[in-house]
């Protein structure tokens, strides 16, 4: 069974730190005893983009062997490019005056990883694998089933959704290894199924990253996109309204409630055909009734972000959403 696992960096140094990391894992037998449970050591991620390239940083920073695998060369070597800048900095950060410590902790990171675009070769050593690619239930199901057959028996799986179920990215994966124990990110999300000795397993990989576990169930969104993606949307449609400019809306929430970033700066943050696929995702749940905890109304279409959507206009990594950069 798959159980999401989040990981949320406490470093606000760099895009791919702070967008940190997200984990939701499927799989992987450990016993009761903690000192017969196999230590997770190697961590094969795949996607190369914001957060993957977060989740990378983090492992590789705190001593897990991690490979990055991507779809082709250019997408590797754009998730290269994020570590590079983020880890650059944090480095800085920490030695400020010692330029041969700062090289020192960029090298220590970047000889922790490494790099392929075989999936095959990916996984061959792998103890957890993590996804972080695109929202799409069907793309995640079908990386899954995959490696289903290739991974080691006891490698555990794990996926970094913004919202889908986690039961159901786990649904082409074997019996024996969906109703293994499984794994989450500081966003801990435990399926009926999954053990306790999952949950133990996946919260001594948090701790060892230096991160904070919070547990939730395989409910829509978790915690953070449950509350998270309806504060986006509804700004969205207050812009698609005229009741205010962005810069206002995002203004008035920075000043008036304290948030680092406006909503709207958010949604571009995020990506906002990460933000369309989330709300389509519950949207198409709730007509097919198989959600009956989100109101119709929370999730309704947004011209505005469609159009954005279909122009290209996906937020900052674009460089133009709702604002330009």
């Amino acid at each position: 069974m798959l159980i999401a696992f989040r990981f949320m960096s406490a470093s606000t140094s760099s895009n791919a730190s702070r967008a940190a990391t997200r984990l939701a894992a499927t799989t992987r037998h450990f016993s009761s005893s903690s000192s017969d449970r196999m230590a997770i050591q190697n961590i094969t991620l795949f996607g190369g983009g914001l957060m993957g390239a977060g989740i990378v940083q983090v492992a590789a920073h705190n001593g897990f062997k991690v490979v990055l695998c991507d779809v082709n060369e250019k997408a590797i070597e754009n998730g290269r490019n994020i570590i590079s800048k983020s880890i650059a900095r944090v480095a800085k950060k920490l030695h400020p005056e010692d330029t041969s410590a700062q090289n020192a902790l960029v090298s220590s990171v970047f000889e922790n990883i490494t790099t392929t675009t075989d999936p095959v070769e990916a996984v061959k050593d792998a103890d957890l694998v993590v996804e972080a690619i695109v929202e799409n239930l069907k793309i995640k199901q079908d990386l899954f089933g995959m490696l289903d057959k290739e991974a080691k028996e006891d490698c555990l799986f794990a996926t970094n959704t913004s919202s889908l179920s986690v039961r159901e990215i786990a649904e082409t994966c074997s019996d024996a290894r969906r109703k293994r124990p499984q794994m989450k990110l500081v966003e801990v999300i435990k399926a009926p199924e999954t053990s306790d000795e999952t949950i133990q397993a996946l919260l001594e990989v948090c701790q060892r990253m230096k991160k904070t576990a919070v547990n939730c169930k395989d409910t829509p969104g978790f915690i953070v996109n449950r509350l998270l993606v309806p504060y986006m949307h509804e700004a969205i449609k207050m812009l698609e309204r005229g009741d205010a400019s962005a810069e206002d809306i995002d203004t008035a929430m920075k000043l008036g409630a304290g948030y680092p970033m406006g909503p709207l700066e958010l949604a571009d943050f995020v990506g906002l055909d990460t933000t369309n696929h989330i709300v389509t995702g519950w949207r198409e749940k709730i007509e097919q009734g198989v959600e009956k905890d989100l109101s119709k109304d929370l999730v309704a279409e947004s011209k505005i972000l469609t159009k954005l959507v279909n122009e290209g206009k996906l937020g900052r990594k674009a460089g133009e959403g709702f604002f330009k950069y």
